[in-house]
Parts: structure tokens; C-alpha cells; sequence
């Protein structure tokens, strides 16, 4: 039963981006505003989606600490899902997200609309030059940054590789940076088409205080997603 309500879902998910997409695309030509308007509609779509289909609910907590204006935001990432989260959570977010999406039909064409920011990782420290530059344009616009320590999907309770990049826009930025911890990957997996039915957790944690060493950020921002993650895989 749960691999046939998750290929149901999986069709769900890819239909509605087309429909979306294709169906809103008009918005394509507007301002800003209008085509994340069009992105944060598709994603609580999903949403209910996941919940109707395949039995999977999202919950967020700790949102008395979830930043508005300009922020830092940096997530546990263990799927899928926490591309979409951020258009239901926050009020005008900017992913950075790997530069073969920017191509993807559909998806690429709201997400360079809606100016998300995109990395070439092959081009190691001008990709990283890339982010910071673009990372400051987008918080001067009182946009939310988010972005994940890890650069990529991990399997649930694989070792932590957190990389330089968020270092870089912290110091950047100069602001605080805002945690968010999650157990997503129990029930929507880094990989494969299964989504196992329960609850899904997003937690937002205290800031981390602008202008600390560099090497304190790190083992700061480490500590608190991976304990807070832990703790949601084991409630």
C-alpha cells in the first residue's frame, strides 16, 4: 500500500509542477511578487498532497523564532521536501540551489524568475565568490537566505559534512543565522520514490549571534541542527 500511494503522490507532484508552471506562467512576465505568489501556491499543493495521498503531515515548530527581512536561514537537508518548505514557511525566500535546476523546464524557469540563487559547483572558489555576490543583492532586498550546511541530500543518520559556503555568508551577511532542524528524510527519503506516512518536523532554533569566529559558527550552527535533528528521529 505505501509503494502504491507514493507513486500516486510522485505523479501528483510532477503533474502539479507542470500545471503550475505551464497553467501560471503568465506570471512569468509580471513582477516578482506574482510569480512567487504562483511558487508558494504549488507548494502548499504539495503539501496537501502529501498529507491526503501519502499520509505524510509537516509540522513547524520553535516559528516564534522563524526570521522576517533579511535573515540567514540554514537547514538540515534530507530530501526533496526541503526545496518546498521554505515558500510555506517563510515570506520571501531565496534558495540557493545547485545550477543544473536553473535549465530544468518548469522548475527553472520560476526559480530564475524569483531570482533564487544558483551554484556551479564544478567551479569550486568562483562558485563560492558567485554566492556571496549573489547572497548580497538578495538580503539587500530583505529577502530570507536559505540555505543548506550540507550542499546536498544526506540519508537519515549519515555523518555530518557540513561546508564552507555557509561560513562565507555569515560573515558576509553580518547578521545572525537561524537554524532549522528536521526529521524529513524518515518519511521522504534522500533518495527513492517512497514516502512513508507520519509526521514530518520542521524546527526552528534561537539564532546564532551575528560576527562570531568562524570556527565557533561552525561547531555553534553543527551542534544545534544535529542535536535538535536527533532528537525529532527519536520522539
Amino acid at each position: 500500500m505505501i509503494a502504491l500511494r507514493s507513486l500516486v503522490f510522485v505523479a501528483w507532484l510532477y503533474l502539479s509542477l507542470a500545471l503550475f508552471a505551464v497553467g501560471m506562467s503568465p506570471a512569468l512576465l509580471l513582477p516578482h511578487r506574482f510569480a512567487l505568489g504562483v511558487v508558494k501556491a504549488w507548494a502548499r499543493f504539495v503539501l496537501f498532497g502529501l498529507h491526503r495521498i501519502a499520509g505524510v503531515r509537516v509540522e513547524f515548530r520553535g516559528l516564534e523564532h522563524r526570521p522576517t527581512g533579511r535573515a540567514l536561514v540554514a537547514c538540515k537537508h534530507q530530501g526533496m521536501l526541503d526545496i518546498i518548505i521554505p515558500f510555506v514557511v517563510l515570506d520571501d525566500p531565496c534558495i540557493i540551489t545547485k545550477k543544473e535546476l536553473m535549465i530544468l523546464p518548469f522548475f527553472g524557469w520560476f526559480a530564475w524568475k524569483t531570482k533564487m540563487i544558483s551554484v556551479d559547483r564544478s567551479a569550486a572558489s568562483k562558485a563560492l565568490r558567485d554566492m556571496v555576490k549573489q547572497a548580497r543583492e538578495r538580503v539587500a532586498e530583505g529577502r530570507q537566505i536559505w540555505i543548506f550546511p550540507e550542499g546536498t541530500r544526506a540519508e537519515v543518520g549519515a555523518v555530518p559534512d557540513y561546508k564552507p559556503g555557509v561560513a562565507a555568508l555569515y560573515r558576509d551577511i553580518g547578521s545572525p543565522c537561524w537554524p532549522v532542524a528536521t526529521n524529513a528524510g524518515v518519511h521522504w527519503p534522500a533518495h527513492g520514490f517512497r514516502r512513508y506516512p507520519g509526521t514530518v518536523v520542521y524546527e526552528f532554533l534561537p539564532p546564532i549571534e551575528a560576527e562570531l569566529k568562524r570556527a565557533v559558527f561552525m561547531a555553534e550552527l553543527e551542534r544545534r541542527i544535529e542535536t535538535a535533528s536527533s532528537a525529532l528521529l527519536q520522539a
